[in-house]
């Protein structure tokens, strides 16, 4: 947004109050305003002579004064334990605002996601249904997921870990934290973190979407934001279903979510909750032996979040997570052969409180804090057996039998000070769990950002992390798949260099990474054996590289052009396995080539389109089912993927078109689960 102001001189200020996308995007989160007045000399190398009637600096006797001021609500992402500058930062963040959540042709997380850099997302069900998410070549249990902040990670599954309990059209940005960051948000940021924000603002609004399309496919979708007293409101729904484009892939998906704020004279009070209820046919997901799977999960999460005001920043907070999941190898025990009595059944409970804190002075910025989090499961196959068996709540005449526990604290401690041109932060993180033998383990990391130029940065950043297994690494049995109690938890050291350069019409870096596995997890199993066995693998090492730059070229000649943003980012992965000849199914099917498009145009007035384009080049086998037998290792194909959406707007009216698989390509994101061809959809959306 751009607003202009008239100073003493009747000459034109510009005073750009928020950046509307990629890391600009989140100036808003600050709420305060910065005023640089170097920048816009800086901004002025960029401008055409064709703005020469905003020239910055005029002749006033023997002085030079400015007469446009550049006013910027500063960045802050959740890259170091205290908030920090986006401009500070020497980390790999990636920002997904909010004008791209709106002109995406996707309505869901896991479709997004998966057109980010170095992003994997493997959909066993689309429009999602459900999405296993890795980042830079690590496995679907080792990413963190956070809303606003508080994680929603599940013990039982990464399978999980997407259950979000919010709408799609309740978020305003997603923030992409790449590379390990157990030191900043504790166990399971493993490989990165993605942490979801809903929107926040404070003024009243009301929007309502509609959309349908082939297969049954239908949703409806509403916000709303309003204050009740000194208490602001934001209330989003959605619901949507659909016959499926292949059998049994059929899906009812419901959510709700509220997020409520106060402000007081001695800071803020937030508190959000959220319910999700989602049931598909789940064709193939397991495995192709049995297609007719059926899966029916409900998720409900609470938290509340107290931030002070002050020299000392406390920000406390208190959550709960329960995930209630039934799982049916035979849909509605249709066609179950006489040794299938009874679905699979599990509760986890999770809660947990965070403490954190910050003070900063001339020496610094030192943040602190404590995490405790205690993962609870009762389950009819997972865990050890129960004395006393309880009833599944729900289920008539069916009992959990199996439940496990375990607790979990944390002890952080960072420091991190801006000198001038340089950047450092450094920290740790202590961990005690009650299932490790009750040791403390201690997980260090810093990052140090040079900046070269105004727009131009170096950074190098080392860190340790940790990944506990789930309940399911632990505890599954079947006569496919064997758990293992005896697991360790997984450990790796990683290792990153590159350079960004940043200004309000480009954002791009380059950055090369590495990552020693240690104790990787993975279900793996020998050649010819059709059991799989969960395993600590020796030494699994991890090496990339990215590239990726985004442009606004309406920000740079201040006018509306034909191209309103173009984004493209490449990466590479290479791994190195230090173990037995196994067969993996999760850790070594990465993304060994991946690149990523983004446009978004104009047509003609009030005619707009956007794309996402993605080539994905898999490394990797899986064991293909012909109907009826096992037959060889299959190798994952290459191929382009396209969404693309064309918009109508006028005032706070839109119609909009759009098509998932453009090229209607068939292919898998893992073993036999076929994704579907091109899926067609419209609809409709309304603002007040």
């Amino acid at each position: 947004m751009v607003q202009k102001r008239f100073l003493c001189m009747q000459k034109p200020a510009v005073t750009f109050r928020k950046w509307g996308r990629k890391g600009f995007s989140v100036f808003s989160s600050m709420h305060k305003v910065v005023r640089i007045a170097t920048l816009s000399i800086v901004y002025l190398t960029f401008a055409v002579p064709a703005n020469a009637e905003y020239s910055l600096l005029v002749a006033a006797g023997d002085t030079l004064q400015p007469i446009r001021e550049v006013e910027v609500e500063e960045v802050v992402v959740s890259a170091q334990r205290a908030p920090v500058a986006f401009s500070q930062t020497a980390r790999i963040v990636q920002i997904i605002g909010k004008e791209e959540l709106e002109n995406a042709p996707v309505h869901d997380l896991h479709d997004l996601l998966k057109f980010s850099p170095n992003v994997d997302v493997r959909q066993r069900g689309n429009n999602g249904v459900q999405g296993d998410i890795s980042i830079r070549g690590s496995s679907f249990d080792q990413v963190l997921i956070l809303l606003n902040g508080i994680p929603l990670n599940d013990p039982q599954t990464g399978h999980h870990n997407l259950n979000l309990p919010v709408s799609f059209d309740a978020i305003n940005r997603i923030e992409i934290l790449e590379g390990p960051s157990s030191r900043i948000y504790g166990p399971n940021a493993f490989s990165g973190a993605i942490n979801i924000i809903t929107d926040q603002s404070d003024t009243p609004a009301l929007t309502g979407r509609f959309s349908g399309g082939q297969y049954g496919f239908f949703e409806s979708a509403a916000t709303s934001v309003f204050l009740t007293g000194k208490l602001t409101n934001r209330i989003s729904a959605d619901y949507k279903q659909a016959n499926g484009s292949l059998p049994n892939t059929d899906f009812k998906i419901g959510n709700a979510f509220y997020n409520g704020s106060r402000t007081f004279s001695t800071g803020k009070l937030e508190f959000q909750g959220g319910y999700s209820d989602r049931g598909f046919g789940a064709n193939d997901f397991y495995t192709p032996v049995y297609p007719n799977q059926y899966e029916r999960i409900k998720t409900t999460f609470a938290s509340v979040k107290a931030i002070s005001n002050g020299i000392f920043h406390l920000a406390p907070s208190f959550y709960w997570r329960r995930n209630q999941d039934r799982f049916e190898l035979f849909r509605d025990f249709d066609g179950a052969p006489s040794w299938y009595k009874m679905h699979n059944y599990h509760l986890t409970d999770t809660y947990g409180s965070n403490l954190s804190g910050w003070i900063a002075a001339g020496f610094g910025k030192l943040a602190y804090g404590t995490d405790f989090r205690s993962e609870n499961i009762w389950s009819t196959v997972l865990g050890n057996e129960m004395s006393t068996p309880t009833n599944v709540p729900g289920e008539s005449g069916i009992q959990f039998n199996h439940e496990a526990s375990r607790s979990n604290l944390s002890l952080f401690g960072e420091y991190s000070q801006h000198f001038g041109s340089l950047d450092i932060s450094g920290g740790i993180m202590a961990n005690w769990n009650s299932s490790l033998g009750r040791k403390w383990q201690l997980y260090p990391g810093f990052d140090i950002g040079w900046k070269i130029s105004n727009p131009l940065k170096l950074y190098v950043s080392v860190n340790k992390s940790l990944r506990l297994p789930t309940y399911t690494d632990l505890y599954y049995k079947s006569a496919t798949s064997i758990g293992n109690s005896e697991l360790l938890p997984e450990e790796a050291i990683s290792v990153e260099s590159g350079l960004k350069y940043n200004n309000p019409w480009v954002t791009t870096h380059v950055s090369i990474f590495k990552r020693w596995g240690k104790n990787m997890i993975d279900w793996v199993k020998q050649p010819g054996d059709n059991l799989w066995y969960a395993k600590n693998m020796t030494n699994l090492n991890t090496a990339g590289i990215e590239v990726s730059a985004q442009l606004n070229p309406s920000r740079l000649f201040e006018k509306r052009l034909f191209i309103q943003t173009f984004g493209i980012s490449y990466g590479y992965l290479t791994q190195d396995k230090e173990s037995e000849p196994y067969i993996s199914k999760y850790l070594l099917d990465y993304l060994k080539h991946k690149i990523d498009i983004r446009l978004s145009h104009d047509i003609c007035k009030n005619l707009s389109a956007s794309w996402l384009i993605s080539y994905q080049d898999r490394n990797g086998t899986f064991t293909f089912w012909d109907g009826n037998k096992y037959g060889n290792e299959v190798s994952y194909a290459p191929l382009w993927l396209i969404d693309t959406r064309i918009s109508w707007t006028k005032n706070q009216f839109s119609l909009y078109l759009e098509a998932n698989n453009l090229l209607n390509k068939s292919y898998y994101d893992f073993g036999n689960v076929e994704q579907p061809g091109i899926w067609m959809k419209a609809g409709i959306v309304m603002k007040r």
